[in-house]
């Protein structure tokens, strides 16, 4: 058995998200071209063509609409099927995906993007220019309800010029627009696609992106069935014929699969399963860096989170290291407030980040101030299939208790978690998420007070608020990094949130899956890069 060390990838990581930013930076100088080698993961040289994979999943995808459906389970998958203008490159930069070049102007306000030619969706219709204007108007339309709409606030207007280019003017500068044109809600679909009022249940039963595969069926509680899509612009790709994702009820099935053959590939939820498998003859177990989080929330909808001395004593009461410790072990790392990925390049440096715990004396202290000093009741939500929270959810039931805070918890499936997250009823909660590379991705649409950000937590800050206007608008490094310093202290002083680990990505495969490579934020970009040897 070989536990693969990939951590000299957290140093290219480290190295790429400089270079994104450069790239944000000198982007009015000089186009930027294609670059296929880059996207999804290496090509091979001796690929064998063919064979379908099963992977395990533990978490299934509420939905696989694009444009309405937030989940990371759901994005996982539809990175797949469904492409926009960019890739979010492992080592962060911005490669063009369905774009092939772009321009900025002297100002920064106008993109020009030269479109790849000949790329056809999964219905047979070719992409153009009037497909691009469509799926990036849709999203930023804040009344067709995509949670990506905030990440667009900054478009002004999209124009067609050609059936191959189109012209997209800002209000203001955003040096992270190519990485917003990314898989997350960056797709492009059809233009009028949504015309349909069954348009958005339609896509769990037929995809209609430009993917490497295409969607065969989706079975809820069973299977996702994706199939290769043979017009596919990139030529010789996908090298498998079909990728099956079983759903499996928890990490106890997935490893039962893996040891019985019936699942190729899984990505372990709790990292510190990997022990159980690390005797078996034919696996091979490779740990990758990470630009997940998982976090706890606090919604100031619901009393007493919107006592500001409240958030800060619960805050000061966590011990981080041992909630990572009974979740998931020594497999991640401990933040700020920045996943590990970003902390480099953006994160404020730990010991200057405000209200970390343990310190239970200042927690009563603030307790008390708050009139709390007897405590109260307070409901802990976690979402069944996101094994690392039940543990997580004990440890923190017994450090809250040191102040008084009695914590009940309460499982959800991910449908009403998400239901909850969109409507801006979070209370208080576990959560789980990944970034694309960018601090204005990171922080915007989730902490931007309405209506230019979503903010879900009902955080309701102006400064914090004109911090990321001002960092989004800043196309200097040093400068936008000093902005985003503010960000973080105002951010971890007020508490909307409290970021907790970042867990290292830990895959397991038999021996006939080669070239798989994880990517960062966890989702499946490299199965398109994926062969079997039998």
């Amino acid at each position: 058995m070989l536990l693969s060390q990939v951590f000299r990838r957290r140093s290219l990581l480290r190295s790429g998200l400089m270079g994104a930013v450069v790239l944000g930076s000198l982007a009015t100088a000089m186009p930027t071209f294609a670059q296929a080698d880059g996207l999804y993961g290496p090509a091979a040289t001796d690929a064998v063509l063919g064979g379908r994979l099963n992977m395990g999943l533990l978490v299934e995808p509420p939905a696989l609409d694009p444009f309405h459906q937030a989940a990371d389970a759901r994005i996982r998958v539809t990175v797949l099927m469904y492409q926009g203008l960019f890739y979010e490159s492992p080592t962060g930069e911005a490669i063009p995906l369905l774009a092939e070049s772009y321009t900025v102007s002297d100002d920064g306000l106008v993109y020009t993007i030269k479109l790849r030619e000949g790329v056809k969706f999964h219905t047979g219709a070719e992409m153009t220019a009037e497909d691009v204007a469509y799926s990036y108007n849709y999203i930023r339309d804040a009344e067709n309800g995509s949670p990506g709409a905030g990440d667009f606030a900054a478009v002004d207007d999209i124009v067609v010029i050609d059936d191959y280019t189109v012209e997209i003017t800002l209000s203001a500068a955003n040096a992270s627009l190519p990485m917003t044109l990314g898989n997350k809600y960056g797709a492009v679909i059809p233009a009028g696609y949504f015309d349909d009022e069954n348009a958005k249940n339609a896509m769990n039963v037929a995809s209609v992106g430009t993917g490497p595969f295409k969607l065969g069926e989706f079975v809820p509680n069973s299977q996702v069935v994706l199939e290769k899509n043979p017009d596919y612009w990139e030529q010789g790709m996908p090298y498998l014929d079909g990728i099956d994702f079983s759903i499996l009820p928890n990490s106890a099935s997935m490893l039962v699969a893996l040891r019985n053959n019936r699942v190729d590939l899984v990505a372990l939820s709790r990292p510190q399963d990997v022990q159980q498998v690390q005797n078996i003859a034919g696996l091979e177990i490779e740990r990758w860096p990470s630009l997940g989080q998982t976090a706890i929330d606090l919604g100031a909808e619901t009393a007493p989170l919107d006592n500001l001395k409240v958030r800060q004593a619960i805050s000061l009461a966590v011990d981080k290291q041992e909630v990572m410790q009974a979740s998931i072990g020594d497999f991640g790392t401990v933040l700020g407030t920045v996943p590990a990925g970003l902390q480099e390049q953006w994160g404020l440096p730990l010991d200057e980040v405000p209200m970390q715990g343990p310190d239970i004396e200042a927690a009563k202290a603030l307790m008390a101030e708050a009139g709390m000093a007897d405590g109260f009741t307070l409901t802990l939500t976690t979402i069944n299939g996101y094994d690392w929270m039940d543990p997580a959810a004990v440890t923190l039931r017994e450090q809250l208790g040191e102040i008084g805070i009695t914590v009940d918890i309460q499982r959800v499936d991910l449908g009403v978690w998400i239901n909850n997250f969109r409507s801006k009823q979070m209370g208080f909660t576990f959560n789980d998420w990944a970034t694309q590379p960018d601090p204005n991705l990171l922080f915007y649409r989730h902490f931007h007070k309405a209506p230019e950000g979503a903010d879900f937590r009902n955080w309701a800050n102006d400064s914090a608020s004109a911090l990321l206007d001002e960092g989004r608008a800043t196309s200097d490094q040093a400068k936008r990094r000093e902005i985003y310093l503010e960000f973080q202290k105002e951010l971890a002083d007020t508490v909307p949130t409290i970021m907790l680990f970042s867990p290292d990505h830990i895959t397991v495969r038999n021996d006939r899956v080669h070239n798989y490579v994880q990517h960062p934020t966890g989702w499946y970009y490299g199965l398109a890069r994926t062969y079997l040897s039998e």
